[in-house]
């Protein structure tokens, strides 16, 4: 992982000198990109980055030990905040909308590989301070690249699955006033007709035949994060159910529904907690408001709608993230030489999982 990291800060830094080099223009929101010098700014952190991952394999003293941590610590939160973007680019690409910006998506790809290397690096080298196995976390005896104890199939505390069911009641408002639209009707001074002249003009063929259907294309793509957030609280999201067919009775794969939640749960989350409190400060003037534009006719709808946003991703972000979390911790494997010494009860005993 440290090797992945290093090789990963390298490609990062060439691809960002070359477009500052080059001018290209690479959007980082709307109507916004990044100017060279954040480019640049970016390329030296990335080969820090990949240069702490690389020296945290070593034995360092305590001055070392620092550097690396310092480094990991300020280089994870930048590169975790430029996965800010994915959400929006995966729904455009499942739905076929075209692709506002090959450079920006290239961007987010970029900035999401980063991340997620420099975490497992960071983790692990938490645990080698630590003296624990930075594969397993735990400490023990032997080596580190053995067989893998997996705990049983098990549903989220009862804490966590009403947690998650409140934070995804956020979605209601925005799926409504969608829902509502979509079918004809009005809401937030937005008519149905409007609302599909608006969103139809250079609209795909699949998101044309499900709105014909009744069904706003977005909406249908949070369902998809719902089924995950089930699949996350409950144990058929770690042993395939009866109606997966031939994969009915396997170990779902642990990285299969933790890596889109992560991946789609963090930006989310970021940007629906900054909707959530932007809307508020707009309605009580302490922002300018937002100036409607077509379907919105009135500056208080289109405010009304920015909050339900706000809800629905933070909700449906937060709630992946704490479901996640969970689901991390119950199917969390350890080394089968330290299961086989756990005492009774404990959810990586030996006789509660299966060896592989």
């Amino acid at each position: 992982m440290p090797v992945a990291a290093a090789s990963w800060g390298l490609l990062y830094a060439a691809v960002e000198v070359a477009w500052a080099a080059a001018g290209t223009t690479v959007q980082w929101k709307e109507h916004a990109s990044y100017a060279p010098a954040v480019q640049l700014l970016l390329a030296a952190l990335a080969v820090l980055a990949g240069g702490a991952c690389l020296a945290g394999t070593r034995t360092l003293a305590g001055p070392g030990r620092a550097v690396v941590a310092t480094v990991l610590i300020v280089a994870i939160p930048v590169f975790v905040v430029g996965t800010n973007g994915l959400p929006i680019y995966f729904v455009t690409l499942v739905t076929l909308s075209g692709i506002e910006s090959a450079t920006g998506l290239a961007q987010v790809l970029l900035n999401t590989a980063g991340a997620a290397l420099l975490i497992l690096v960071g983790l692990s080298y938490r645990r080698r301070l630590r003296g624990d196995c930075p594969r397993c976390g735990l400490p023990h005896a032997g080596a580190d690249d053995g067989p893998l104890a997996h705990p049983a199939a098990s549903r989220a505390p009862r804490r966590t699955r009403v947690a998650v069911y409140l934070l995804m009641c956020g979605l209601l408002p925005w799926a409504g006033a969608k829902s509502i639209w979509t079918l004809g009707g009005n809401a937030l001074g937005v008519s149905g007709d409007d609302w599909r002249r608006a969103t139809g003009a250079g609209a795909s063929g699949p998101s044309k035949a499900a709105a014909a259907a009744g069904i706003d294309v977005t909406v249908l793509a949070a369902t998809v994060g719902v089924f995950l957030l089930l699949g996350l609280l409950y144990g058929w999201g770690q042993v395939f159910p009866r109606w997966t067919l031939f994969l009915s009775g396997r170990r779902v794969p642990r990285l299969l529904p933790l890596i889109p939640a992560w991946l789609t749960g963090v930006p989310l989350a970021m940007y629906g907690v900054v909707l959530v409190v932007v809307a508020p400060l707009i309605a009580i003037g302490a922002l300018p408001g937002i100036k409607p534009s077509p379907p919105f006719t009135t500056g208080s709808g289109i405010t009304w709608f920015v909050e339900f946003g706000g809800l629905a991703f933070a909700g449906l972000g937060i709630g992946l993230l704490v479901a996640a979390c969970s689901y991390a911790a119950r199917t969390r494997p350890v080394c089968a030489s330290a299961a086989a010494t756990m005492p009774p009860g404990c959810p990586g005993k030996a006789d509660a999982v299966v060896v592989v």
